[in-house]
């Protein structure tokens, strides 16, 4: 029992990690028309909560020695659950900025929060970060899902459509609670130094980890209005972004599995980089965006579950796999966050996604390149130190 109640908590916390997020882009042409954004400003609506995923994924570690995990993970719900609603309000892109900028914050302590109750909790079981992955998927899945029919349902209110979302950190905070009087603090975190200075494997997982956040983030922005500059309606783009999001569900659920059964990693790495690759490519020279979408979703789907265990295995311990998911989050998310940003001025200079697209493929390859250089497991250590 005890079992079913701390994964419901790892399901519900992690479902609110994306739809803050995802329940954007299929309404961003029409918030960026009622708002008068420039494809830069709107494209900040993704951008800063990536930014801030990674700026603050530094004050996990600082929250866990000062609160513990648990009450740090109810202060980031409570940060999501507030921004989010605060979205119905909106009447100017500063205001909307700020929900986006604040929900990024919750969402950068809780991610690497996640990783460490995944080692605390079941320290024999870091496969259930697959849960954490397909919980994050299907958050996304949802939103994205429904963003367009709500907004026809609630008297074409964006606003109302967006808020909505704050409803899913209502239950992961109830079930936070009963948790708050046994966490305890912590004050033997590793020093964020001594990770970037003695330790560069984590430099080169921070690469690997931006250029995969960079491509996921940049198609789950740009994706539904890529496919709209094609001819298709926004109900059959939303349609798109859903089947990119649905997908990732069995994908994030499977990989892990192969991976822990074959312990080959840099094989099933390997392959979803390549199904990305493939995707751009196809959306290149303008391919059916349903077989382009597949090849993004199977891609994406494998990937963040993978660079989401690579933490929670080299850690020895909780507050271990905490300092590393916060750096590899701090850097990497910081990197990634530049992607949707640099589509949207792309978008603004040539008004057309062929040079943003082309700088996909190039950051594709630069991920191939460091996943070749992380290998399998902890074999090369000692020589990255």
């Amino acid at each position: 029992m005890r079992f079913v109640y701390l994964a419901m908590i790892i399901f519900f916390v992690s479902l609110n990690l994306r739809p803050s997020i995802t329940s954007v882009g299929p309404l961003l042409d029409i918030i960026q028309t009622d708002l008068g954004m420039s494809g830069v400003t709107a494209s900040l609506i993704t951008t800063l909560p990536v930014f801030c995923m990674g700026l603050f994924a530094i004050l996990a570690i600082r929250l866990n020695n000062l609160l513990g995990i648990e009450r740090s993970l109810l202060l980031a719900m409570l940060l999501i659950l507030i921004a989010t609603f605060l979205r119905v309000f909106v009447n100017s892109s500063l205001f909307l900025l700020t929900t986006a900028l604040f929900s990024g914050v919750g969402i950068g302590i809780a991610g690497p929060l996640i990783s460490g109750f995944i080692k605390k909790y079941f320290p024999e079981k870091p496969g259930l970060t697959g849960l954490y992955s397909v919980s994050m998927v299907t958050g996304a899945a949802i939103a994205s899902s429904f963003s367009v029919q709500l907004f026809q349902k609630m008297n074409d209110s964006w606003q109302h459509s967006l808020s909505f979302w704050s409803i899913l950190a209502v239950p992961a905070s109830l079930l936070l609670l009963p948790l708050l009087k046994k966490g305890a603090t912590n004050k033997d975190s590793i020093s964020i130094s001594a990770l970037f200075i003695k330790n560069k494997r984590v430099n080169l997982f921070i690469l690997f980890f931006g250029c995969m956040a960079a491509i996921f983030y940049t198609v789950t922005a740009w994706l539904a209005p890529i496919v709209q500059s094609t001819g298709l309606s926004y109900s059959q783009s939303g349609i798109i972004l859903t089947l990119f999001t649905v997908i990732q569900i069995p994908v994030s659920f499977l990989i892990p599995i192969l991976v822990s059964k074959t312990g080959d990693r840099k094989t099933w790495l390997l392959v979803c980089s390549l199904s990305e690759l493939i995707g751009i490519v196809l959306l290149l020279i303008h391919f059916s965006p349903w077989v382009t979408t597949i090849f993004l979703g199977i891609g994406a789907g494998g990937l963040f579950p993978l660079a989401l265990l690579i933490p929670i295995e080299e850690a020895s311990n909780t507050e271990e796999a905490i300092s590393w998911s916060a750096m590899v989050l701090f850097g990497g998310y910081l990197l990634g966050s530049l992607g949707p940003a640099f589509i949207g001025l792309t978008v603004d200079l040539f008004d057309n996604f062929v040079p943003g697209l082309l700088v996909l493929v190039i950051i594709i390859c630069m991920m191939l390149f460091t996943i070749l250089k992380i290998g399998n497991n902890k074999e090369n250590m000692d020589e990255t130190k």
